[in-house]
Formats: structure tokens, sequence, C-alpha cells
């Protein structure tokens, strides 16, 4: 009796915090916070007795997010992706009634990244795939659950360990391929943010939970869906599994160390023969661009490698735009170079075009080739050693000549963002001083 006594007060409260209610009026989705999965592997479902008492029950093989649906008249929305501090605005949504099923249908689109989730929504809950369009064929099957306040579970344990701090981490250890890593984490009781930093990029902002001696971290973006789990050791240290999406599988093993530190970005990629920079691309705007044309002469050129699926591409973006925008520099030229993943270079051009047009890009976008392969991107910029990452930023002189050249990019959810700031207004400053 004791046991029933304090099993009611128990569903009684899991309830309360899983879910919450809107007296909002809505003609569409139910305004407010969505818990969406992507089911990484089949069969995953949670049973129907943890469904009933409104618990979110954290498989291994499931991949959450959390969303907000946000009502800018009453008959349009948005949604809000939320991933730790990071808040990604989707509005290019379409919703309407499908006459074969008689049921409400819902298509959101990722257009930057040529990406979309097409579902069907009936009583709280929104079903369907999410597509990647580059990929023939790829989709991860996709759920929706209206009002779940946790991203993983809502069954709490207590934590074994704070894991806030720096991490030496290595992927795929003891193996040809393996690379080290900085795992960057904050955590607050059962909640945890961070991320993990590579040589040539980061995973983006990690989100999720440490329940008992278990850690998971997710994000969604609509470009990348990556999913981290991990067990802490008696040891303390970490051993644990990164999905991304249902096509990539990989080992992770980390100990604490605030002294580690990654590879200079600076020093990674080299120019070969010390001779000025040139090439030719086509633009978005039908032209051929080259770096030896008028509109560039005397000028400090920022060649950017990049491509449009990428999301830390993205960040570099966005702080090159930012950068022009507060400083209005009429002594630097910005030239994008894209390698696209569609084979075809009028899909891959409109890929651009995309790009461009949605970030209002003021400068020029080329397109360099239709394959992301970092290898035959190398081969269409052989002045270099290599193409090792998505994005790479080369540093050009007045005088054509390659002065420095940053690999990868270290986002706003790590910590050498804030370097990164300081060497980039450097450099501008050296090359501002130079004469011709």
């Amino acid at each position: 009796m004791r046991i029933q006594h304090l099993l009611i007060p128990l569903v009684l409260t899991i309830s309360f915090f899983s879910c919450i209610e809107t007296n909002q009026s809505f003609t569409k989705l139910p305004p407010g916070l969505w818990r969406g999965v992507l089911k990484l592997e089949a069969g995953t479902n949670v049973v129907a007795v943890e469904e009933e008492i409104g618990t979110a029950v954290q498989n291994d093989n499931d991949l959450p997010f959390q969303f907000n649906v946000i009502y800018d008249d009453p008959t349009t929305f948005h949604i809000e992706i939320m991933n730790g501090e990071e808040r990604i605005a989707v509005s290019d949504i379409i919703y309407g009634l499908d006459r074969k099923t008689a049921k409400d249908t819902l298509i959101i689109n990722f257009p930057v990244f040529d990406t979309y989730i097409k579902a069907l929504y009936e009583e709280s809950i929104i079903e369907g795939d999410w597509f990647v369009n580059y990929k023939p064929g790829y989709s991860i099957p996709f759920k929706a659950y209206h009002a779940r306040v946790n991203r993983f579970k809502d069954l709490q344990k207590v934590p074994t360990a704070d894991l806030t701090g720096k991490w030496e981490t290595t992927f795929e250890p003891n193996q040809e391929d393996e690379y080290p890593a900085i795992g960057l984490f904050e955590q607050e009781g059962n909640k945890i943010t961070g991320t993990f930093e590579t040589e040539t990029g980061d995973y983006r902002y990690l989100e999720g939970t440490v329940q008992g001696n278990k850690l998971y971290m997710s994000t969604f973006d609509g470009a990348h869906a990556f999913l981290f789990t991990g067990k802490i050791m008696e040891d303390g240290n970490l051993v644990g599994e990164f999905r991304s999406g249902n096509h990539y599988k990989s080992s992770w093993i980390a100990k604490r160390n605030a002294d580690f530190e990654l590879k200079d970005p600076f020093e990674m990629t080299s120019d070969l023969t010390g001779e000025p920079l040139n090439f030719t691309f086509p633009s978005t705007d039908g032209s051929m661009v080259s770096l030896t044309d008028d509109a560039f002469k005397g000028k400090i050129k920022l060649v950017k490698i990049m491509g449009t699926w990428c999301p830390n591409c993205k960040d570099e973006t966005k702080f090159l735009l930012d950068y022009l925008k507060n400083n209005n520099p009429k002594d630097i030229e910005v030239i994008a170079i894209g390698f696209e993943r569609y084979k075809d270079e009028a899909k891959s051009m409109a890929a651009l075009k995309r790009y461009k047009d949605k970030w209002e890009v003021p400068y020029q976008v080329l397109l360099g080739g239709t394959s992301a392969s970092k290898s035959k991107a190398s081969e269409k910029i052989p002045q270099l050693s290599g193409i090792l990452s998505y994005p790479t930023l080369i540093f050009v002189d007045k005088s054509n000549k390659i002065r420095k050249i940053y690999t990868g990019f270290s986002g706003p959810a790590t910590d050498q963002y804030q370097d990164f700031l300081n060497d980039f207004d450097r450099i501008i400053e050296e090359l501002r001083k130079e004469k011709i």
C-alpha cells in the first residue's frame, strides 16, 4: 500500500512536467514547444506504457531536438529550432489538407541546405520523414510531440559527475582515421550544453542531459543531425558513440585536460609556390570572375572556400557579413568559391544563388566545382597544399599573394572564436599598412 501511495504523486508529477497546455487559439499546428525525434534506426518507438504516463524515454537510436511553433498572425506561423543557445527560425513552411488521406500535411523546407521534412499532423503529433535532396534515397523517420518539455528524458536520475570543463577527446581511437578534438561542456544539474571542437571546425551547439552515469547530447539544424551518447567510467573518463544521421557511426573517448590544445588553424594549410594567386570561376550573376579583374586590384582579398551544405561555412558567412556591415571597408573584397554536392552544374549554381539571396550576400559567389570532395576541390586551387576543411579562408594581399590561410572555422559555440576574431583584425591591419 505504501508503494501505491508513492506512485500516484510520482505519475502526477511526471505528467505535469512532461506536458504543457496552451490556451492560445490556432488554425494549424498548436503553438508552443514541440519535441521532435529523428529515428536513426527502425523499430525504436517508445513502448505504450511509457507513452501513457507522458514520459520521453530515451532510446540510443533516437535523436531528439526541440522547436517552438510561433504564429506571426492568425493563419501564418514559423518554427524556431533550439539547440543550446542557438535559435534557428524556419519560415518556408507549407501546410494543407492531403485529399488522399484527408489529413493535414506539413512540409518544412530548409532551402539553403536543400533538405526538408514532409509529415502528417494529427492530434498533437507530427509524423513523417526528413529528406536530403542531394543524397538520392536518403531519409530518416521523424516524429514530433506537442508540449513535451524535456529534450531527452523526463525521468531524472542524479548525475554521477559534473562534466563542466575542457576534455581531451579522440574520435575513432586506435584506428587509422582517428582524430583529436576538444569537448567543451557546461552542466547544471541534469542539463548539459557544449560542443566538440576539431581541427577543421566544430559539431555545432549541442544540448542534452546527464542521467546517472549516462550522457546524451544532440543537435539538428536542417543540415546535420548529430547524436552523442556516452558513459562516465569509474575513473572519471568518458567513453561514447557519435551518430551523424543514419549513415555514420563512430566511437570516442575523452579525459579531463584543461591544457589540451589542437593544431593552429593557420599552420595546417600552406601556399606551395609563393606566386600570386589566380583563378577563374563562373559567378551566380552569370559572369566569369578572375582574381586579376580590375574590381580587385590594389585591394585586400578574402577568398572563402565553402559549400552551401556546410553549417560551419554559414557561421563564417555570418561573421564576414557582420564585419562588412559594421566596418564598411572600401579596401577589402570578399570572394566565395562554393563546392557543391550536385553533379549537375545548374543545380549547384541554383544552390549558390539560394544561399546568396537567403543571406543577402553582397560579394561575388563563384562555383568552384560540382563535388564537395576535398581532393577534387584541391585540384581546382592547386597552389594550396590541399583543402582540408570547409570552410577555408585565404587572406590575399594587394599584390594577390597569399599571406595567411585559416583552415576550418571555430564558431561562436567554441572557446577559439574570440582568438579568431583577434587574429582576423590583426592580419587585416597588417595588410592595410603594406604598400603595393
